[in-house]
Order: C-alpha cells, then sequence, then structure tokens
C-alpha cells in the first residue's frame, strides 16, 4: 500500500520522512529519486526487510537551487512559501551574497523576507556598503531586525513564519543557529542533527532539515548553504530578478541589449541618473559573467 509523507532531511540515499500521522520514518529511496529534498511531499510504501521505500516525488510547487563548487545544479529544498535571507550588523553583510538569494527568490514565486540579526549592536565600520539596509526597504523587501541574544523582534519574527514553510539561508556567523534554537525552545533536534527518534542516533549533517514552529508554521534549516551562486538565468531572466530594473526593460536601444557595454541602454542610464544603485548593477553583472 502507497503512503505519502513529507521529506525532513536526508543522508545520501536515505531519508527521513514524517508520514500522516507526524511519525518520522526512515526511507531509502529509489536511484532515480536522487534529488528528493527537505520539504519534498513523496508516496512510500512500507518494507518487511528494512528501511520503507520511496518510490515517487509529487509535484512541486517550487524548488530552491544552488550550484556546487563544481558547477553542478543541486537541489536545497522545495515546496517553499517564503525565504528567509539573515544578514548581521556583524560581520558585515555580504551584499552580493543577498542579490544572488533575491533574484534566486523572485524566480521562485515565494515570498522574501529580510532580517538583520545582531540588532543590538552598531554597524560594523567595516561595512563597505553602510546604508544598503535603507536601500533594500526601498525596494519593497520586507524587513525585520532581531537579536537572538537579546530577544529582540523575536515574536515579529514569529509572526511572519506562522502558516508557512520558510527556509533560513545567510552568510556564515550571522546566527542563524541562534535563531532557531530561540524559535524553538526545548527542540530535541540540535542544529545540523537529527535526534534519535528517526531510531538511527544522532548524525551531523550539512542537509537542510525541516522544523515544527510551536506557534504554527515549518523552518527549514539549511546548514550547508554558507555561499551560493543560482543556477545561470538567460540575461532577460536574471535582469528581471533585480525588481528596480523592471521599469526599463524593453526600453533600451537594442532589444537584445545585455544591460552591460551596449549604447543606448535604459538600465545604465538609470544607474547614471542614481536611479538603480551602483552596488545593485555590479551585482548584476557579476552574475551575468
Amino acid at each position: 500500500m502507497t503512503h505519502t509523507g513529507r521529506v525532513v532531511t536526508r543522508f545520501g540515499a536515505e531519508l527521513v520522512i514524517e508520514d500522516e500521522t507526524g511519525q518520522r520514518r526512515r526511507c531509502t529511496s529509489r536511484r532515480r529519486l536522487q534529488d528528493a529534498v527537505c520539504g519534498d511531499r513523496v508516496e512510500w510504501s512500507p518494507s518487511d526487510s528494512g528501511n520503507d521505500v520511496v518510490s515517487a516525488i509529487l509535484p512541486r510547487h517550487n524548488l530552491l537551487q544552488r550550484l556546487d563548487p563544481r558547477g553542478q545544479t543541486r537541489p536545497v529544498a522545495a515546496n517553499l512559501d517564503q525565504v528567509v535571507v539573515v544578514i548581521a550588523r556583524r560581520p558585515p553583510p555580504q551584499w552580493p551574497l543577498v542579490d544572488r538569494y533575491l533574484v534566486a527568490i523572485e524566480h521562485l514565486d515565494a515570498r522574501a523576507l529580510l532580517v538583520v540579526n545582531k540588532a543590538d549592536l552598531e554597524p560594523d565600520p567595516a561595512d563597505p556598503q553602510p546604508g544598503m539596509e535603507e536601500r533594500y526597504r526601498q525596494l519593497g523587501y520586507p524587513m525585520l531586525h532581531t537579536s537572538a541574544s537579546a530577544g529582540l523582534g523575536l515574536d515579529d519574527l514569529r509572526g511572519e513564519l506562522k502558516d508557512r514553510t520558510s527556509i533560513l539561508v545567510g552568510q556564515s556567523g550571522v546566527g542563524k543557529s541562534s535563531l532557531i534554537q530561540a524559535l524553538l525552545p526545548g527542540e530535541s533536534l540540535r542544529i545540523g542533527e537529527v535526534s534519535e527518534a528517526t531510531g538511527e542516533g544522532r548524525h551531523t549533517t550539512t542537509a537542510a532539515s525541516l522544523y515544527h514552529l510551536p506557534g504554527g508554521g515549518d523552518l527549514i534549516d539549511s546548514p550547508g548553504v554558507r555561499d551560493f551562486t543560482p543556477p545561470p538565468l538567460p540575461a532577460e531572466a536574471l535582469a528581471r530578478g533585480f525588481v528596480e530594473f523592471r521599469p526599463y526593460l524593453g526600453q533600451c536601444r537594442f532589444h537584445n541589449c545585455n544591460h552591460d557595454r551596449e549604447p543606448g541602454c535604459a538600465i545604465k542610464a538609470a544607474v547614471d541618473a542614481g536611479e538603480i544603485s551602483g552596488e545593485r548593477y555590479r551585482s548584476y553583472l557579476a552574475m551575468k559573467k
């Protein structure tokens, strides 16, 4: 008999799924299902000899993907309502990394939420691009200020996570683990580990893992994603991923303008006029290479 479930994490060819009753089960996936990831809805069948077997991935609403160090496309998580991009006052934000996340989110049919953690600290004077927080706010991206250590903004964050499936991403050192621990008090799953409830002891992993929030909603942690580069996009799709470019698209002299060296480029003219930030434009050029 076939059942449905949801992937909460994986170890190589083995998946931990949550079945219809909320029980977690260890499953083996068939070879053709090696891209099943956290958040996937799957079909599985019980087995009398060892692990249960996942036989199919149900249709996805969306799939967050990244390039690995070898340039291969790897799935990160599926069926997301929201991607929470965490930065911090210290260490200084890697704004080009934020832009890469935002471009990917724009093509996901998911909501972006920027969280500035360690907001009880003064901004790092080493930040090469001060004032960028306000720039993203002006672009329409919702933003929260939090401090896991001081308890600042956590209720607001819980409200944004409620009734959504969200993934937490961001550069190393911004306090994602501390935020998750604050949001999941008493949770038996330490960050990056699966509890003994799966029947296999405690296993450190860099795979994404899904947690149920006490106030509602599900949160996916992605400890293995410290850096992030989305798969290559066609030039027009990449440009549309920068929301402030959109009013100028189609206004260039050449219909196939790459918004780089071409004369009569409406995007470059908007940058020169201060209508598009030079920092964001340079992020676009870096992603286009």
